[in-house]
């Protein structure tokens, strides 16, 4: 397992990060032990959580992942082998987080959450604290084509606040480091505007990258690699659409889409005939169709690290055994696949 620099924040983090979302529905505490065991065994280090899990994301079960992996890094000792990320929800109408109380990136709700956090996860600090999505109206998980409208109600909570509450934290020792998720070019432009005046610097951000959404080369790209705020790429496998499962409709018993109806993102006119050529691909090199799809996410040189994630043990070791990077010719063929296809799943 190879390992790459964390921004500058000087953390050494593998390549592949284990994401947990189905920690405490789809995989119990358990199968998710047993997960986190074999990650480590084969040299990851880094494991990603969030306060909204697990996923789909219910009054219930929020924070249950955390809780679980907090179990499994005081049973194994593990603390200190882990660079932990979690992550605090953005402006949501969902009650549960805070009380009844609306969600924001305020100073209160940062200090709030965090508290929590720290609490379920059995420790005395996060490695990585993420900002899940941010505070001012805008569009998000459907494209980025309304992202800049109007949408109305409060402003965000500025820059300023949001930057100078993980400030005091990391001050406190109660997070290391920060980092943005499901970020535009504008917001990262205005966290490093922030940073310049003496607040702390994002570490990374954490979008969604994969063969059937590569928007993040447009705008982010670049930033992740001058700013050295590199890209931890969420759902690789497209929420497991480019292994060929769900093609056509279909829905396989036990299936995230299938038990959840959550699977709109790829459900759109040009997936299916994208999934196919790359499936097509995959099968004239002799390549699984999962390996395919991580090699390409773990080679791109603005990726600190591929977050994988998995159901069940069975379907870690095969993402585990994908190859780092993949020939010049395979490339090739999937900038072209590209060009003809486009990002059907933004």
């Amino acid at each position: 397992m190879h390992t790459r620099p964390l921004g500058r924040t000087g953390l050494n983090v593998s390549e592949i990060c284990l994401g947990t979302m189905t920690y405490g529905q789809q995989t119990d505490r358990a199968d998710a032990f047993a997960q986190m065991d074999y990650a480590v065994a084969h040299g990851v280090n880094f494991f990603d959580t969030a306060e909204l899990y697990s996923i789909p994301p219910r009054a219930e079960t929020h924070g249950a992942t955390e809780t679980i992996i907090g179990e499994w890094l005081r049973e194994r000792g593990a603390r200190e082998k882990i660079v932990l990320a979690s992550k605090i929800v953005g402006r949501t109408a969902m009650p549960w987080f805070r009380g009844g109380e609306e969600a924001r990136l305020d100073r209160k709700n940062i200090f709030y959450a965090v508290e929590r956090s720290l609490k379920r996860l059995q420790t005395d600090y996060i490695d990585l604290y993420q900002l899940h999505w941010p505070d001012r109206p805008m569009v998000l998980f459907d494209g980025l084509s309304n992202a800049y409208e109007d949408r109305g109600g409060p402003d965000g909570v500025s820059f300023e606040e949001t930057a100078g509450a993980l400030q005091d934290l990391v001050d406190q020792g109660k997070i290391r480091h920060f980092g943005l998720s499901n970020e535009t070019p504008w917001g990262l432009s205005q966290f490093l505007r922030v940073a310049a005046q003496g607040g702390p610097r994002p570490a990374s951000i954490q979008n969604a990258y994969h063969l059937l959404n590569r928007t993040f080369e447009i705008g982010l790209a670049e930033f992740a690699f001058r700013e050295q705020v590199g890209l931890l790429a969420y759902s690789p496998l497209a929420q497991g659409f480019l292994t060929g499962k769900y093609l056509h409709g279909a829905r396989p018993p036990g299936a995230r889409s299938t038990l959840f109806d959550r699977g709109q993102r790829y459900q759109k006119p040009g997936v299916d005939a994208a999934i196919e050529d790359y499936l097509a691909l995959a099968k004239r090199f002799g390549l699984h169709p999962v390996h395919l799809a991580i090699a390409f996410v773990t080679s791109r040189p603005f990726v600190t690290a591929n977050i994988i994630g998995a159901t069940t043990l069975e379907q870690l070791k095969i993402i585990l055994d994908a190859p780092h990077a993949l020939p010049p010719e395979i490339l090739r063929e999937i900038d072209a696949i590209h060009q003809l296809r486009g990002n059907p799943s933004p």
